[in-house]
């Protein structure tokens, strides 16, 4: 069987359905539900599941049934790169990762876990995933720590899951993101925005040299992300922590007119100020170096943000009932 944390999560969702779509149904879904207020359960209705585990009675869960998990695939973490609750952060995000780090070395169970491009902070030292750098990341925010303190601390383990991979998630979007409020993806929220009021607006430019919307990220659609986790637990290359995006950064202008496009809509976008408080933490421009796992031999062609922003609207966004949408956009 293959453990997923944070089933009902965006990533999680997606991966589960293509688990499913791969024949694999031996999935233990691990969530909060206990606290189903807490969780998007939804985004697993029509998943099918072997089992599901609360988050707190995984450990044990996974003492008493180890023998049967092939695979953990640790998703479930506090996502908010707005939250400055450092504890807590500490607690779900490194501590609790630890633990199932060493529940998998002492098991021998396979590992994949969620790091984050949060890691890297400003850029100023690159978007490598050259373990020898990892250590000198200056994140910027609570959540990127949180991140970053677990990599630095699993680099140093001289006992390890037999398998283990940390992966650098960049900027993910698609389907089943929808109860992520203000940290849902640029689409979702662009989608909404035109929806009702025809147009978008993006961060006006404060760096010399880089135009209005010409700020750039690596978007990954979230198909690719779900390939991505597949390959790696069939073909065990090398362990070790790996970026996940596209190699590729495109502008907040593209992704816009993608959106508008795929929504058949006349190009309007609105240029304004950016917040006094983020200018100075602010990215202008996020890149992930895939050469790593290029190296360890995965080539599949990446979705481009046109044809990804075209599937997720016309396939997903479109068919999300207003009513829905307007709830989620509350929170």
């Amino acid at each position: 069987m293959i453990a997923v944390t944070g089933a009902c999560g965006f990533i999680g969702s997606c991966l589960i359905a293509d688990f499913n779509f791969n024949y694999r149904n031996d999935i233990v879904a691990v969530d909060l539900f206990k606290q189903p207020d807490k969780i998007c359960l939804d985004n697993i209705k029509n998943k099918t599941v072997q089992q599901r585990i609360d988050k707190d009675d995984f450990i044990q869960w996974l003492d008493d049934n180890y023998t049967e998990i092939d695979f953990i695939i640790h998703l479930g973490a506090i996502s908010s790169t707005i939250m400055f609750d450092k504890e807590t952060l500490k607690k779900y995000n490194t501590e609790y990762t630890q633990l199932v780090w060493d529940k998998c070395t002492q098991y021998s169970i396979p590992l994949i876990y969620a790091s984050s491009a949060a890691t890297y902070g400003d850029g100023s030292l690159g978007y490598s995933d050259d373990e020898s750098i990892i250590p000198n990341l200056k994140p910027l925010n609570p959540y990127g720590e949180s991140k970053q303190a677990f990599d630095v601390w699993a680099l140093k383990q001289e006992e390890k899951p037999p398998l283990w991979y940390g992966l650098k998630f960049f900027n993910v979007y698609g389907p089943n993101e929808y109860h992520k409020g203000q940290m849902a993806s640029v689409v979702f929220h662009a989608y909404n925005q035109i929806m009702k009021t025809g147009r978008m607006e993006l961060f006006k430019s404060y760096k010399q040299g880089v135009n209005n919307g010409m700020q750039k990220r690596d978007f990954i659609y979230v198909g690719d992300v779900c390939n991505i986790i597949r390959w790696l637990m069939e073909n065990t290359p090398q362990s070790g922590i790996y970026n996940v995006g596209t190699g590729k950064a495109r502008t907040f202008y593209d992704l816009a007119r993608a959106v508008f496009k795929a929504m058949n809509r006349k190009v309007n976008i609105q240029y304004i100020e950016m917040p006094q408080e983020i200018r100075d933490k602010y990215q202008y421009f996020t890149e992930a170096d895939i050469s790593k796992l290029n190296k360890a031999g995965y080539h599949h062609t990446f979705t481009n943000i046109e044809n990804g922003v075209f599937k997720y609207v016309t396939e997903y966004l479109c068919n999300l009932p207003v009513s829905k949408q307007a709830n989620k956009n509350k929170q």
